[in-house]
């Protein structure tokens, strides 16, 4: 197993601060059917409209995602967007005690109009901006300098999330930066699209998108450039301001990687179906906060942020990604070549990653079935096939060979575990396949708990290992007919006795 993958199996819960610009999103969704009668415009028939936090809060949201406790440092307007900002963040458990109300600004606020063309795709038509970019007061960054001071005893990694609104001023994010390095604290920036980027000056780590290093470093690259060309821009940015890494995120490409006395690297990301980049440049910034705060190295930080990423682009909207389906995503990817099989460990992040990524109301169900599936014959598979139907993740836990022995006998199993795994993994109906060595697959089943147990009709419930279990967290066993004249055992003993 991978280092990332390791810390990923032991992630830590940790605590991070994020300062920037906060805003509210108005999202109103409704049908396009028609063009208005006095313009050729299209005409939104609202269906229903949501308010969701933005900007610096995405990143907060993400960071929650991913186990941290997150403080929010930020200005909003005396006014109803701004109480609504509050609410939202409140509602994902951030403390929203550092943001500081200014009544000379409003809350920045972004209305989209999202039509739905035919009553089918969403797309967004034309967005609305309610914003000051005046940069706030000397005042005001007092106190938001007072409220990071308050944290950094119990902080592990700050990050400053720039949309250019006037929170993220130059003496603000230096001080920032400043109090931050004093502290030992690791500072992380998505920087603003800027021809300077002096306000950063000794930050940890900058991610700057493709057209961003660009503007920053005075240099306009061809379009198509491989991920190479951009290195001497991202080795100006790093020597003019002293960061210790550059990530420049090169969406398919995946990211460029410069790390102090170190070769650059490319790190590259998996194709994906990309519904909406939004939230995108957020999700790097979160993810590799979170890495970091979790003492992952830089390579293995942006591997991270680059799953993390390919998830949040096939969402519409900005989605916050749980933890357990990143690591879910890096695992299938780095565990590919051996196809469904699962060791106890992999398979509890698959389950955790499948049940978190249910609506609130329909969580998927898991369905777990045991055996020794020697021989595989007709019978299995319909078992199989009709446990699958019970739920919507098929489980299989194999007797690995000793068990199989003490069970059986010792001329069995005929096929190993290696082939037995493998022949059920090539089943349709099977999600994923997990060995288990005991005479019993109760660890398996305390560690899964599964929705629905399946068993032959020729057992008892009682007499069934870790069915009480599942009975008492609230799943229930199914006992399912077996095919007549289908067994391993008939079939072993017509083999032996060539008939």
């Amino acid at each position: 197993m991978s280092h990332l993958l390791e810390t990923l199996a032991a992630w830590r819960p940790f605590r991070a601060v994020v300062i920037g610009d906060y805003m509210i999103d108005e999202l109103v969704y409704g049908n396009v059917d028609r063009l208005a009668n006095d313009a050729p415009v299209p005409v939104l028939h609202v269906q229903k409209t949501e308010h969701r936090a933005g900007g610096a809060a995405n990143v907060a949201m993400d960071l929650v995602a991913m186990k941290a406790s997150v403080y929010v440092i930020g200005v909003v307007g005396d006014d109803l967007n701004g109480d609504a900002l509050r609410v939202s963040l409140s509602e994902h458990n951030i403390d929203v005690d550092g943001l500081v109300t200014d009544g000379e600004r409003p809350t920045t606020s972004k209305q989209s109009l999202i039509g739905l063309a035919q009553h089918r795709h969403a797309q967004k038509m034309f967005r609305v901006d309610n914003e000051s970019r005046m940069p706030v007061s000397g005042r005001l960054q007092a106190k938001l300098l007072d409220r990071l001071r308050s944290q950094l005893e119990i902080t592990d990694v700050v990050c400053i999330e720039d949309y250019a609104k006037g929170v993220c001023t130059p003496e603000l994010c230096q001080q920032v930066i400043a109090l931050c390095r004093g502290a030992g604290i690791p500072v992380l920036v998505d920087p603003a699209s800027l021809t300077d980027y002096g306000r950063y000056n000794g930050a940890s780590c900058i991610t700057p998108n493709r057209n961003e290093a660009e503007k920053a470093a005075g240099t306009t690259l061809p379009d198509g450039s491989p991920p190479e060309a951009y290195i001497p821009l991202g080795e100006k940015l790093a020597e003019r301001h002293d960061f210790e890494s550059v990530v420049i995120t090169l969406d398919k490409h995946g990211a460029l990687l410069l790390e102090r006395n170190t070769e650059p690297r490319v790190v590259p990301t998996v194709a994906r179906r990309v519904y909406d980049v939004t939230g995108a440049g957020d999700m790097v910034l979160a993810a590799l906060a979170a890495a970091k705060a979790n003492d992952l190295a830089w390579d293995d930080a942006v591997r991270f942020a680059n799953a993390a990423a390919g998830l949040e682009v096939e969402e519409f909207g900005v989605v916050p990604i749980p933890l357990e389906r990143i690591h879910r995503d890096i695992l299938l990817r780095e565990q590919g070549t051996r196809g469904k099989v699962r060791t106890l460990t992999e398979l509890t992040v698959e389950v955790s990653a499948l049940r978190n990524s249910g609506s609130a109301g329909r969580k998927p169900r898991i369905v777990l079935a045991n055996g020794c599936f020697d021989v595989l014959h007709a019978g299995h598979v319909s078992l199989l096939r009709r446990a699958a139907a019970l739920g919507d993740y098929l489980i299989v836990a194999v007797n690995g060979d000793d068990s199989v022995r003490r069970l059986k006998g010792p001329t069995r199993p005929i096929y190993p575990i290696a082939d037995r795994a493998q022949l059920l993994g090539e089943l349709e109906c099977v999600g994923s396949v997990v060995v288990f060595d005991e005479d019993t697959p109760e660890k398996v089943i305390h560690a899964i708990t599964p929705d629905v147990l399946v068993k032959g009709a020729q057992y008892k419930i009682e007499d069934i290992p870790g069915a009480q279990y599942v009975i008492d967290q609230g799943g229930r066993v199914e006992l399912l007919d077996v095919v007549p004249g289908r067994s391993t055992t008939n079939t072993v003993d017509r083999i032996r006795a060539g008939t």
